[in-house]
């Protein structure tokens, strides 16, 4: 089906665009993903900080027949016309926004893309006039839901992806 105002597709879900301020993650059939769950966590985030998307509804498209998870638009930057300085000092906001999340309870778990899907290897992490911010919590976690040991285990992979995005983005 082609899908009017595509704005990116991943791995099982579209986005498309509903206005300037607006786009729609659709849910479409069986897409292997949980609308309310994810818009369980993208508010849970957005209470913490601003580093997540932010969530404004869940909502239905008769003519696409989809369920939409709407969130605000994202105008992405080129972080390599900026200094190494300025990406620095983005970075240690990005590094402490992440932390108040992990501190809360809220580990993203997509920071880096597994090396078998297309795109680039951080395409979830996107550098706005704001800072940097993060996109699609699809496979994002819970503390309350998913225990202590398995938080853990997410965190320590997480941290990991942190360190190389960090190379990637100051120095490249």
């Amino acid at each position: 089906m082609k899908y009017p105002r595509l704005l990116s597709s991943g791995a099982n879900n579209r986005v498309v665009v509903l206005s300037e301020k607006e786009v729609a993650k659709l849910f479409i059939g069986d897409t292997r993903s949980d609308i309310g769950s994810e818009a369980e966590k993208m508010k849970f985030a957005n209470t913490v900080n601003g580093l997540v998307a932010k969530f404004i509804r869940l909502d239905y498209d008769e003519a696409m027949q989809a369920e939409m998870l709407v969130m605000e638009r994202i105008y992405p930057i080129d972080f390599r016309a900026h200094e190494v300085e300025k990406r620095e000092l983005w970075w240690e906001v990005f590094e402490h926004e992440l932390a108040e999340l992990h501190k809360a309870g809220f580990i993203h778990r997509d920071i880096k893309r597994p090396s078998n899907l297309t795109g680039l290897a951080f395409d979830n992490i996107l550098l706005t006039n704001e800072g940097l911010r993060l996109i699609d919590v699809g496979i994002s976690a819970l503390q309350s839901q998913v225990g202590d040991q398995l938080f853990g285990k997410y965190l320590e992979v997480e941290l990991k992806e942190m360190a190389e995005f960090r190379e990637y983005f100051l120095n490249r």
